[in-house]
């Protein structure tokens, strides 16, 4: 699109099905890798992805020729059925259905790439059932509590 510039930096969070701990450190860095070609080969730049065994948060520049939700259906869809053909979990893997999506400005690109980095330190001190809730509230994204990922039985 000629005469288009944007600057859009968006981290999604999404949940493994039912919040399994499925995503394991053995294949966990592949994960991460296969993801970031699914990023890249639709047009938009990785900034940072990392999460824990039952969520991955992904933060990346959006070009505006693509839908949101369209780039989450095929990072999800796509990454479920190469870590379903590549047999990495016992079970058949899936995604929850949904994501959450927080846009941030340029000045503030280090600071989420940093958290990011850090997720194994900060659910050290929250789950991640707070930790999203957190990012609901500081957003201000009206929710309904009954549509929330699920917290672990």
């Amino acid at each position: 699109m000629a005469n288009t510039y944007t600057q859009i930096h968006i981290q999604c969070v999404i949940a493994v099905k039912f919040r399994q701990a499925l995503i394991q450190p053995d294949f966990k860095e592949r994960l991460h890798q296969y993801i970031t070609g699914i990023i890249r080969n639709n047009g938009h730049k990785l900034i940072a992805i990392n999460g824990m065994s039952d969520h991955l948060h992904i933060f990346f520049g959006l070009r505006p020729d693509q839908s949101l939700s369209d780039l989450m259906r095929i990072v999800k869809g796509e990454s479920s059925e190469w870590i379903n053909k590549e047999k990495l979990t016992p079970a058949k893997f899936r995604w929850q259905e949904g994501y959450g999506a927080f846009s941030y400005s340029r000045s503030q690109i280090k600071a989420v790439a940093e958290y990011i980095a850090n997720q194994e330190e900060h659910h050290r001190k929250l789950t991640f059932l707070e930790e999203y809730k957190n990012f609901l509230e500081k957003f201000e994204v009206e929710h309904d509590e009954k549509y929330i990922f699920k917290p672990l039985d």
